[in-house]
């Protein structure tokens, strides 16, 4: 089934912006190595380390964590302050919203339909027999993979590039922001910062809403 045509179309990144929290961590915390895949999380959103090969360096010390940690984390999730709203007002006004992460469909999944989200992708966990195996699915999301479901999903839902907006904390997600018609910084760190076409200063996703075609 086509994708319907929108007016605009948002797209967020999903740890420390769609929500508040870093999912790695969270599932690095039931592995007893939260602190130090922490670490490493904030190397790569940075930009200081290859976002690929950072993510699967960290994905190898979740080899072992029960499946059913899943569910625990989920039960810690924080959508950011203002999400609903944003994505209520865009819907409003004939957006779609999409979400693309370098995080995990596994929590993703959840988290997304509840908030109403139109779209979104994620990297997927390996398991076996009900245990993480430390490794990832197929291609990881990065930067370039952001960018690319940025063009897609505006050329499925008919929205011309200079109308989509690009919401993202971290250096996973210049490119994308750099493709939309605007990319925002928010909760961002400096490097995304100093790159971005405007900076939400507040962590309240009610700020974008003026914002808005």
């Amino acid at each position: 089934m086509p994708a319907p045509s929108a007016r605009f179309l948002v797209v967020l990144d999903a740890d420390s912006t769609l929500i508040r929290n870093e999912v790695i961590e969270l599932l690095a915390d039931e592995a007893g190595r939260g602190a130090e895949v922490a670490a490493a999380t904030e190397a790569a959103m940075r930009g200081e380390v290859d976002f690929a090969t950072s993510l699967r360096s960290r994905v190898s010390v979740l080899a072992g964590v029960p499946t059913s940690a899943f569910a625990r984390v989920l039960a810690r999730i924080e959508p950011t302050p203002g999400v609903r709203e944003l994505i209520a007002a865009a819907h409003a006004r004939g957006g779609r919203v999409g979400v693309v992460s370098g995080g995990f469909h596994e929590i993703l999944d959840a988290v997304a339909t509840d908030l109403g989200v139109d779209i979104w992708r994620a990297n997927r966990l390996v398991t076996d027999s009900e245990t993480l195996t430390g490794t990832v699915d197929g291609a990881i999301v990065d930067a370039g993979a952001k960018e690319a479901a940025l063009r897609e999903w505006a050329a499925e839902s008919g929205v011309p590039i200079a109308r989509t907006i690009a919401i993202g904390d971290g250096a996973n997600d210049l490119r994308m922001m750099a493709a939309a018609g605007l990319g925002l910084a928010f909760n961002a760190k400096p490097t995304v910062r100093a790159q971005a076409d405007l900076v939400i200063e507040r962590v309240d996703l009610r700020e974008v809403i003026p914002l808005l075609p």
